[in-house]
């Protein structure tokens, strides 16, 4: 570590105090309302949208064992180089300082050489622009719980600050978020007062951090932002929090996937300061051998995740196509209900030879169904079946309506 600067800790709260600010007392003085015209507001400064932001803490939570780690490391290369690696341009180059509290340096290297072997990223990329420290060489304790309370260990994080600051990193990385505390994991005000210390650390340093983050265990029930493990007081102190969920069978089977657990949906669970997208998104797991086996075989092999995108159902399809559809619907009578013995999917599938039996292909028709039924390619309307009982039925509509693929 760079020794400490003249950065002030209050070994009382264990707030960072910065040069020329006065110490807090005891009088809290109410500060009356500025107005300032929101046009000269500086925007907030995005580093990796919409997750890593200049001066707030961020958090990344999942099972053990799915890539939280190769997921950061990954995206650490994505700023340092300032390429689009998975999927996000970073908004400029970083400098970022990754802390691997769990594996030795030696394993670090093995990740991120992976990672580098295959995005083609060239050592002189990251030279003097990423920093590694393992916390089996470096401890990173900032604070400690005994009978007393919790004590923030104030000349740790004045060397936080300082080797930010002399190395001029825009981001850390702090995986996993329980190394760097020895408070009780399921104590709200003692984990506020540490997630607190990293925002106060954020703040004097002008960096974005992020804390990687178990999950509880939850029976293989979907992890969700509010599974983190412990208190909830991590989950209310960061500002963007996002949660990494292996996909689930039913997923696998409709998008035609055979190994699930190397395909990862990453949602945004908590965004305070960006809308919430719906749409979540997707990284594959590759093995890529490091090639340091006995005269240059494979040797080790290391998971790095790529982006992967949902399968597009019209993907290989033309106009043409849609025209045969619409000539196999004409012909017949057809349900909307794809539970119905004459269903509208059985006259899509025979149109564009499609296996109806196979689970990712009736997932697919399914999908074309309902697009060109919006788009009006397709039409529904409601009559009574032979039994007098009213159903929904889809007819051929047209082309010009857009129902083009």
């Amino acid at each position: 570590m760079i020794a400490p600067t003249h950065t002030a800790i209050d070994r009382v709260t264990g707030e960072v105090r910065r040069p020329g600010v006065a110490p807090a007392t005891s009088i809290i003085v109410a500060r009356p309302f500025e107005w300032r015209s929101p046009a000269t507001i500086e925007p907030r400064r995005w580093l990796y949208p919409h997750h890593y932001i200049r001066r707030f803490v961020g958090a990344t939570i999942s099972p053990g064992g799915i890539g939280k780690s190769s997921l950061v490391t990954t995206e650490a290369l994505a700023l340092v180089t300032g390429r689009d690696l998975l999927g996000v341009f970073p908004t400029e180059r970083c400098r970022v300082w990754l802390w691997q509290g769990e594996d030795p340096l030696e394993e670090m290297q093995r990740r991120i050489g992976a990672a580098m072997l295959h995005f083609g990223i060239d050592p002189s990329e990251v030279a003097g622009r990423l920093f590694v420290n393992s916390g089996r060489d470096d401890d990173l304790c900032i604070a400690e719980q005994d009978r007393n309370g919790v004590k923030i260990a104030a000349p740790v994080v004045e060397a936080v600050i300082a080797t930010i600051r002399a190395n001029a990193v825009d981001v850390v990385i702090v995986d996993p978020f329980v190394s760097t505390h020895r408070v009780v994991e399921n104590d709200n005000p003692a984990i506020d007062r540490v997630t607190k210390t990293w925002a106060r650390i954020a703040d004097a340093t002008d960096c974005a951090i992020e804390l990687v983050h178990h999950s509880r265990k939850t029976g293989g029930a979907e992890t969700t932002v509010e599974d983190g493990r412990g208190a909830s007081a991590l989950l209310a102190t960061v500002r963007s929090a996002r949660v990494l969920n292996v996909m689930t069978e039913d997923e696998a089977a409709r998008a035609g996937v055979h190994n699930r657990f190397a395909h990862v949906r990453v949602d945004a669970g908590k965004s305070n300061l960006a809308p919430r997208s719906e749409a979540a998104t997707w990284l594959r797991m590759v093995s890529v051998p490091l090639g340091n086996g006995p005269l240059g075989t494979d040797g080790d092999k290391v998971g790095v995740f790529e982006p992967w995108q949902w399968p597009n159902p019209f993907d290989g399809l033309a106009v043409s196509d849609l025209e045969k559809v619409q000539a196999a619907v004409m012909v017949g009578r057809w349900r909307k209900d794809s539970q119905a013995k004459d269903w509208v999917g059985h006259a899509i599938a025979d149109a564009l030879g499609i296996d109806l039996a196979d689970k990712a292909a009736r997932s697919r028709v399914k999908l074309l169904q309902r697009t060109w039924t919006t788009n009006g390619a397709l039409v529904e309307f409601a009559e009574k079946d032979e039994a007098r009982k009213a159903r929904t039925f889809v007819t051929s509509g047209s082309i010009e309506e857009g129902g083009a693929p």
